[in-house]
C-alpha cells in the first residue's frame, strides 16, 4: 500500500477575508479531509505486468456506500420514532414519513406487509374531513403534507379493501385545491397562509403549486380551471440569473379601469421576490413540465389530430409563455461545486455545497435535458431563446455540447466520500449530523448521478395506443362536472397528455455509471416525483383506469 497525494487549488480570493469566503476556505478543508480515509491505493489488478518505461499508476481506493448502515438509520427512525430534536417537524409528519419510506425505495429494500398497514393506517389518520392531508394529527390541510402523503401512499397502498388508495377522498381534495386558487393562478399553501411558489424544507411554510400539481397529476384530478394561470405565474418567478426564486409581485397584473372594475392581465411582466434557489428551480422546472399537457391543449399552438374536428381546437389559444432555457442552464451548470468542493452542489450563487442540492440541483439537470431535448437537434432547434440576452453566436455554442451536463462521477463522489456519515444516514457536509431530509436527497442526487432517466418516445407511442379514453373520464368523475360542456374535448386531450407525459420516462440502462463499482448501485428515480418509475406506475394506472404496456429499458443493460 502507499500514500497517495492529490492536489487541490483552494478557490481564488482577493486577500480579502469576509465571513462567506472563511466559510469557504473551512468547507474546503472539512471536505478534503474526508478523503483521507480513502487515500490508500493498491495497485489494479487489471492494469497487467509493469512497463519498464512507464511507473506504475496506483488507483484510489474505491468509495463505498454504507448501504447496512443507512438502513440501519432508517430503521430506527421507522421503529424506534425520531430523536428528541425532531420536535420542530411536528407539523411535517408525513415528510417525515416520505424521507424513510423512499429512502428504502431508494436503497432497493422492500416493506413487509405489516410495516406497510401501519404506515396507511398513519398516513389516512392525517386526511383532513375537507380534503387534503394535515402535517399532524388535528392540524390544518396544507398543500406540502399533501404532496408528502400522497408519495408515501404510492409506495405502501394499493388499490382495494384496506389498500389506502380508494380511501382518498379525490374530490374533498380538489375542492380544497381549488379553494387555494389565487386570482393571478398560483395558490396559497393553506388556509389563511401565504401564496409562494415553491419549497426547500418542509419545516418552511412557503411553497405549493409543485406539491399541487404533482398530486394533481397522480391522481387523475387536473382540470383547465386548476391550472388557469399557473404558466405564467411560473414564468413571472425566474430571476435575472437564469433560476426560479421563491414568488413575484402578483399585483402587478391587476389593473384598475375607470369604473373602479378590476382586470386581470397574465402576461403583465411581474418582478421577481428574492434570488434563485436550487429548491425553488427544481419545483418550478418540475412544474413547468407538468404543465406543459395543459400549454399543448390550452394555448396557442393547435392541439393534435384527433381534436382536428372541433372549431375550438383550431381558434387561437391564450398566448404561449416562456421561460429562459438558456439562462437556465447556465445557472444550473454553474451549481455544482469545483474538483476542491468534490463536485458537490450548492443551491444559490456564491453559497457552499450541500448534499440535499444533489437532488434539487442535479435532479433539476434531467428534467431540463429532457424538456428541451438535448442530443435531439430537430427538438432543440425549436426551443424559443428570443428573450436570452446573449449573443447569437454564444446561442449556437450550446447545440455542441457534451450529453452530460453535470459530471456524474464528480457528484457521486461528493455524496460518497462528504455524504455519509460514519454512524450511517447522511447529511449535508461534514461535520453535520445525518438527518431524515439530507438522506434521502443525498440518495436521490446519487441515483440521479448513475441513472439516466428521460422520455422515450416509443414508450409515449404505445401508452397512446392502449389508453382507453372512457376509463380514464369515469375515473376522473370526481373533478370532471367542474369543466364547462363545450371544453370537454380539451379536457380529456389534457388528461391523455398528462397521463402519457409522465409515464413515458424510461432508464436508459446504457448510460449507467457507478462510481465505486455496481455494488453502489441505488435504484433509479422518476425525476418528475423523486418516487420510482414503478410506484408512480402503478399509482396513476389505478387512477387513471389504465393497463400499461410491458416496460422496456431503452438500451440493454450493461454486462
Amino acid at each position: 500500500m502507499v500514500e497517495l497525494t492529490r492536489t487541490f487549488r483552494p478557490t481564488p480570493s482577493d486577500g480579502l477575508p469576509t465571513s462567506t469566503s472563511v466559510l469557504q476556505k473551512q468547507t474546503e478543508e472539512l471536505v478534503v479531509k474526508q478523503l483521507s480515509h480513502y487515500q490508500q491505493v493498491q495497485p489494479n489488478p487489471n492494469a497487467g505486468p509493469p512497463s519498464a518505461s512507464l511507473p506504475t499508476e496506483p488507483e484510489l481506493s474505491k468509495p463505498l456506500l454504507e448501504r447496512k448502515l443507512h438502513l440501519q438509520f432508517l430503521l430506527r427512525n421507522m421503529l424506534q420514532g425520531f430523536p428528541q430534536r425532531y420536535v420542530s417537524q411536528d407539523a411535517s409528519q408525513p415528510w417525515l414519513m416520505f424521507w424513510t419510506l423512499q429512502g428504502f425505495s431508494v436503497l432497493g429494500v422492500g416493506l413487509d406487509d405489516k410495516t406497510k398497514k401501519r404506515a396507511r393506517d398513519t398516513l389516512l389518520a392525517l386526511q383532513h374531513p375537507e380534503g387534503g392531508f394535515c402535517g399532524g394529527p388535528g392540524q390544518a390541510a396544507h398543500l406540502l403534507a399533501t404532496y408528502a402523503s400522497v408519495c408515501s401512499l404510492a409506495i405502501v397502498g394499493q388499490p382495494g379493501i384496506g389498500g389506502a388508495w380508494d380511501e382518498v377522498d379525490r374530490k374533498k381534495m380538489y375542492d380544497f385545491f381549488m379553494s387555494l386558487k389565487q386570482t393571478d393562478g398560483s395558490f396559497l399553501v393553506a388556509h389563511h397562509a401565504e401564496s409562494w411558489i415553491l419549497f426547500r424544507y418542509a419545516s418552511l411554510t412557503n411553497s405549493g403549486i409543485y406539491c399541487l400539481l404533482a398530486v394533481a397529476t397522480l391522481l387523475n384530478i387536473i382540470t383547465p380551471e386548476l391550472l388557469s394561470g399557473l404558466p405564467e405565474f411560473i414564468v413571472s418567478c425566474q430571476t435575472y440569473e437564469g433560476g426560479f426564486g421563491n414568488a413575484s409581485f402578483p399585483e402587478w397584473v391587476f389593473q384598475k379601469g375607470e369604473d373602479s372594475t378590476i382586470s386581470f392581465d397574465p402576461s403583465a411582466p411581474r418582478p421577481v421576490l428574492g434570488e434563485a434557489h436550487g429548491g425553488y428551480t427544481f419545483c418550478a422546472t418540475a412544474s413547468w413540465v407538468l404543465l406543459q399537457p395543459y400549454v399543448r391543449a390550452y394555448y396557442s399552438s393547435p392541439i393534435e389530430n384527433d381534436l382536428s374536428s372541433n372549431d375550438d381546437a383550431q381558434s387561437p389559444g391564450l398566448p404561449l409563455p416562456s421561460i429562459n432555457y438558456l439562462l437556465l442552464l447556465r445557472w444550473l451548470v454553474r451549481m455544482q461545486g469545483t474538483e476542491i468542493e468534490l463536485g458537490g452542489f450548492k443551491g444559490r450563487t456564491n453559497k457552499l455545497v450541500d448534499g440535499c442540492y444533489s437532488w434539487w440541483v442535479g435532479g433539476c439537470l434531467a428534467l431540463v435535458e429532457a424538456f428541451i431535448g438535448l442530443g435531439d437537434t430537430e427538438k432543440h432547434a425549436e426551443v424559443d431563446y428570443s428573450g436570452d440576452t446573449g449573443t447569437r453566436a454564444e446561442e449556437d455554442a450550446w447545440h455542441d455540447i457534451d450529453d452530460g451536463l453535470l459530471n456524474r462521477e464528480a457528484l457521486q463522489e461528493y455524496i460518497l466520500y462528504a455524504g455519509q456519515h460514519p454512524a450511517g444516514g447522511l447529511r449535508d457536509k461534514p461535520p453535520k449530523p445525518a438527518d431524515a431530509y439530507h438522506t434521502l436527497y443525498c440518495l436521490s442526487g446519487l441515483s440521479a448521478a448513475q441513472h439516466h432517466v428521460a422520455p422515450d418516445e416509443s414508450r409515449k407511442t404505445k401508452l397512446i395506443a392502449g389508453w382507453k379514453a372512457e376509463d380514464a373520464q369515469q375515473k376522473a368523475g370526481v373533478c370532471t362536472a367542474q369543466t364547462s360542456t363545450d371544453n370537454q374535448a380539451r379536457a380529456a386531450a389534457l388528461r391523455r397528455y398528462t397521463f402519457t407525459d409522465a409515464l413515458c420516462w424510461l432508464e436508459d440502462e446504457g448510460a449507467d455509471k457507478y462510481v465505486g463499482g455496481s455494488g453502489n448501485r441505488v435504484n433509479a428515480t422518476q425525476p418528475l416525483f423523486n418516487l420510482t418509475v414503478t410506484h408512480t406506475e402503478l399509482m396513476m394506472a389505478h387512477f387513471y383506469g389504465q393497463t400499461l404496456p410491458p416496460r422496456v429499458a431503452q438500451t440493454p443493460a450493461k454486462k
